[in-house]
């Protein structure tokens, strides 16, 4: 068994959307197919894989390196010693081989998105379904069957007033999401908590079923101010008010707000991950870990980040990937996480879930396909056909 051809094309996601950091109009996505020479059902056996919305296409780094380390590896440095399947930790090394320890910048996502792929590959030649094969493999077989995910949104948009936000997240609730999150820290406080009252009167005043994500844009006075604005709202989840990296301002925020806070998602490997909760200030009891596994060099080290914050006294269910795709669900139904997030109004079709399943009461079910599940997604997996 062999690889046979990598091939990876980039693919436009983009929106007039925006978040208080960036706009997404020029926001484009690596999508990569491994093909084998195992055939299926009259097909070459394929594995496929993207990055998460945030971060662009990975094209060069994937053409220029780290695809071709994958096509030039003998057969016995990429699969387990039964030689019937590929064994991700040694693929892994492959890609990573010759790379210096740190730096984990863009490197991070391009491994992520092969490594995404790898693990389709894993699963389909299994003939299981990921999260059951994560579930056997690493929870003791004790996977979640469907998985409590809530409605990411909320952006700006010129134009866009109190009474269209409030119709957006209401679209959401009628689709069977119970919470949602929107955007902050574009607009001056005034006005972003006039949008998060609007949002709250919508959720009957429930702050437990609305988060605000700050996307970073705040330094230490304004977090602490914002946190204080908001305290009185008792909202599920204050997320990533500063620079990802400044774990002290993290740690100072967190002796001023008292309620949940949650970030992660712009932590690119398991030493960063271990550091942010070292030094960041993040509380077992009540805040939430949101590392994204296609972004952060994939689920196999997203393993080892799961292993070195147990070790620090954290439960899995407090870790929610960002992302809002497949993988993540699969992931978070597998080793028992607390949760995925969703995208269902934007960054399609890469944020979507299997066709047939729908959300209920918050929570959606998972295909009971071989692989990640993308061809139970009739759009994403056109793409990802065409690649």
């Amino acid at each position: 068994m062999r690889i046979v051809a990598v091939q990876e094309r980039p693919v436009p996601i983009a929106s007039q959307i925006t978040n208080a950091y960036i706009d997404f109009a020029q926001m484009n996505a690596s999508v990569v197919a491994i093909e084998t020479d195992v055939i299926r059902d009259g097909r070459p056996l394929t594995g496929y894989g993207f990055n998460s919305n945030g971060r662009y296409a990975q094209s060069g780094l994937l053409r220029e390196r780290f695809i071709p380390r994958l096509l030039a590896a003998q057969p016995d440095e990429l699969l387990e010693d039964r030689g019937d399947n590929f064994d991700p930790e040694r693929v892994w090394s492959v890609l990573m081989r010759n790379e210096k320890p740190g730096g984990h910048g863009e490197r991070s996502v391009a491994v992520g998105v092969l490594d995404m792929a790898i693990w389709d590959l894993v699963a389909k030649l299994a003939e299981q379904p990921l999260y059951r094969l994560l579930a056997e493999r690493f929870n003791e077989g004790a996977g979640d069957e469907t998985v409590a995910v809530y409605a990411a949104g909320g952006y700006y948009l010129p134009g866009k007033d109190e009474k269209a936000l409030v119709e957006e997240l209401k679209g959401y609730l009628d689709l069977g999401y119970t919470a949602t999150k929107i955007k902050i820290g574009a607009a001056p406080l005034a006005e972003d908590l006039r949008r998060i009252e609007a949002a709250l009167d919508l959720l009957d005043g429930d702050g437990s079923r609305l988060a605000v994500d700050a996307n970073g844009r705040f330094d230490l006075d304004a977090a602490i101010g914002c946190g204080d604005a908001i305290t009185p709202y008792r909202l599920r989840w204050y997320e990533e008010p500063g620079d990802p990296l400044d774990y002290a301002l993290n740690a100072a925020l967190a002796n001023s707000y008292e309620l949940p806070l949650a970030t992660g998602e712009n932590l690119f490997s398991m030493q960063d991950s271990r550091n942010l909760v070292r030094f960041g200030g993040m509380r077992p009891d009540r805040d939430v870990l949101q590392m994204d596994p296609s972004l952060s060099y994939g689920l196999t080290e997203y393993l080892r980040t799961l292993a070195v914050i147990e070790e620090q006294g954290w439960s899995r269910r407090s870790v929610v990937p960002h992302g809002g795709h497949q993988f993540g669900l699969s992931i978070a139904a597998g080793l028992g996480l607390g949760g995925n997030e969703s995208y269902p109004g934007v960054f399609q079709p890469f944020g979507g879930f299997a066709d047939e399943l729908d959300v209920h009461d918050g929570r959606v079910g998972l295909p009971d396909v071989p692989g990640i599940g993308f061809e139970a997604n009739s759009d994403l997996i056109a793409v990802m056909h065409a690649t």
